[in-house]
């Protein structure tokens, strides 16, 4: 712009020179002052301009630097709210596993109590007795009602309790049971049938299960096993306790949905090894 203003005036000086005349002189140099006014508003555009560039640039770089916060903010929700995600899953979770565990704790006592019920006639004359042994449910048996001292045969009144016991395992589905013959500590006689109290419960237990057996209680959920005098219910210091101690224990197993889950041992992490001792201070 300046260039084409100094070839203006430089052509009016020309034309001056040439012979022009005053008027076309005045002429030249209005033009010329047209032309700098139109410089002066065009320099003042393009500062405007430039500041107005100037302006959005810095407001570019404050939309960028909050975009960026924006950024790092969602990405903190977002994982902020993954974490309560999973920890609103894992809470249902174990909700879940509550109400299941005090459904099968409902059913289970429900079951209890219609058994207590029904042995209630056989409580009351002495027959049996009902306790809860480390959660189970256990039905205890005299020995002295099912078996002749140092023999595993089931007398006939043993047989009759027995018929009564079996007529309500038999109600009960799914369930498995195990009997479990007990002793005293008194030792058994040189010469007779059974080698010790070892071999004395275990067999008064396995009749036992072959009696509920063949009278309508699944032999699938049977089993049996002899403690001896390992497990006593009383300490063998009177005659009165060690008779207590010489009976069959009948045992309601947990089913194994009533088990806790164990599923996370299996990806649990191996304990870490123990530190390496410190080696001696020198003497």
């Amino acid at each position: 712009m300046t260039r084409g203003l100094f070839g203006t005036v430089a052509v009016a000086m020309l034309a001056l020179g040439c012979g022009h005349g005053e008027a076309e002189w005045q002429g030249k140099l209005g033009e010329i002052a047209t032309m700098q006014g139109q410089l002066r508003d065009l320099t003042g555009e393009r500062d405007h301009l430039r500041e107005q560039l100037d302006g959005m640039q810095a407001s570019n770089s404050t939309m960028a630097h909050r975009l960026e916060e924006l950024g790092q903010n969602v990405s903190a929700l977002q994982a902020q709210g993954q974490q309560q995600a999973t920890a609103l899953t894992e809470a249902q979770q174990r909700e879940a596993e509550l109400r299941r565990r005090q459904q099968l704790a409902e059913s289970r006592l429900s079951t209890y109590r219609n058994m207590v019920a029904q042995f209630q006639s056989m409580i009351s004359a002495g027959q049996l007795r009902v306790r809860t042994v480390r959660g189970r449910m256990v039905i205890e048996l005299p020995a002295g009602i099912l078996f002749d001292s140092g023999r595993a045969e089931l007398r006939a009144e043993g047989q009759q309790v027995l018929q009564q016991v079996a007529a309500v395992l038999a109600q009960i589905r799914e369930r498995d049971f195990l009997v479990a013959g007990h002793t005293d500590n008194v030792q058994l006689g040189r010469g007779g049938r059974f080698a010790d109290n070892w071999e004395l419960s275990a067999g008064r237990a396995l009749n036992v299960v072959r009696f509920l057996a063949t009278h309508n209680v699944a032999a699938v959920h049977l089993g049996g096993a002899g403690y001896a005098e390992f497990q006593p219910a009383r300490p063998n210091d009177t005659d009165e306790n060690r008779a207590q101690n010489r009976r069959v224990e009948i045992i309601l197993m947990p089913n194994i949905e009533e088990l806790p889950d164990l599923s996370s041992l299996d990806n649990a992490p191996a304990p870490a090894p123990a530190p390496a001792p410190a080696p001696a201070a020198p003497r």
